[in-house]
């Protein structure tokens, strides 16, 4: 069994969804210590329990300690097998980090499978939103030969989530190599979403307004208002190339104006853009168990807390060792 301190590095959830998905994918157990120990409230939350019930679902795995606040958990994975999961989340966690745990454990899958989740958030604090998952994450994965899908049956927004989502996984057949070292020129897309509680305060009108006056470049930008269980809104940007694909957002929240939300969005993703790599900071860490298994290299905007978090729990699970070139943000196995 390996042992995996929860509190190396930046430790947060993340070290708790990419341990036991990997634990599923090679079949060792896991036990992890000191779960979140660098948060304000340490302990596994609603999303982490998600996400390690849909991998024990996914491989018929044996768990201790899965419950809310513990500070320590093991997970014995048995085979990984070919069934449909359902998941009910009953907060506002995020569909998004649920499903990157998912997503990783069904790197080995030899049958397609699909994932119903009812409850949760499609957009929320402190995680990607779904929209990132379907347009940033996804696309890149396709381009190394992992396909999966993501539709949203209906958003939930933060603090009641109420959200559906369904996703399917094909296995693939062989993973190609990143190849993702320059930023090419990238055509700009964008999303103003809001919900319907908010179509009289013109709120995904506003945001998508702010991006336009301030983006200074051509973007296609749809808004978007939609049933949801309680208000909510966002503006999510992507940038797409042929070897790029990026993305950024900013979180709409009580007290913080349409504009303000637009405008935070804009500048997160000039940063990117002027950093001049094909993969933002976000995303980076996020691929890191998918550059162990199909190699090659990534040039990303920022080499993050979270990435070398996420690169040290990878190592422990796969015989391979990571190189990280700090003066050229460039991630690659040695």
């Amino acid at each position: 069994m390996l042992t995996i301190d929860g509190s190396h590095k930046e430790g947060g959830g993340q070290i708790v969804r990419t341990a036991v998905a990997l634990s599923a994918v090679v079949g060792v157990p896991v036990k992890i210590t000191n779960i979140r120990a660098k948060r304000c409230t340490p302990g596994l939350k609603s999303q982490h329990i998600c996400a390690i019930s849909a991998v024990a679902k996914m491989c018929n795995a044996k768990t201790k300690g899965v419950f809310l606040e513990s500070k320590e958990l093991e997970f014995y994975p048995g085979s990984l097998c070919e069934k449909n999961i359902h998941l009910t989340v009953p907060t506002a966690a995020s569909v998004s980090l649920v499903l990157q745990a998912i997503l990783i454990a069904g790197l080995h899958v030899k049958k397609p499978i699909t994932i119903t989740i009812d409850g949760g958030a499609t957009f929320g604090k402190w995680a990607p939103p779904i929209t990132y998952t379907q347009e940033v994450l996804r696309p890149v994965l396709s381009k190394i030969g992992y396909e999966f899908t993501v539709s949203v049956l209906r958003h939930g927004f933060y603090p009641k989530g109420g959200a559906k989502v369904l996703a399917t996984i094909s296995p693939p057949k062989k993973l190609n190599p990143f190849i993702l070292q320059k930023q090419e020129n990238l055509k700009l897309f964008g999303l103003s979403i809001a919900s319907k509680s908010l179509m009289a305060a013109h709120v995904a009108e506003r945001q998508k307004k702010a991006v336009e006056k301030q983006i200074g470049r051509d973007i296609q930008l749809k808004e978007q208002f939609v049933e949801s269980d309680c208000p909510g809104s966002a503006v999510v940007l992507w940038g797409r190339g042929k070897n790029s694909v990026v993305g950024a957002d900013a979180l709409g929240e009580r007290g913080v104006s349409a504009e303000k939300v637009g405008s935070v969005a804009c500048d997160t993703v000039a940063e990117i853009l002027e950093s001049k790599a094909p993969i933002d900071r976000n995303l980076a860490d996020q691929l890191i168990p998918y550059l162990a298994f199909a190699g090659g290299v990534i040039k990303v905007e920022k080499i993050t807390q979270h990435t070398e978090t996420n690169i040290w729990v990878t190592e422990q699970f796969v015989n391979k060792r990571f190189k990280i070139d700090y003066k050229n943000n460039l991630i690659s196995l040695m």
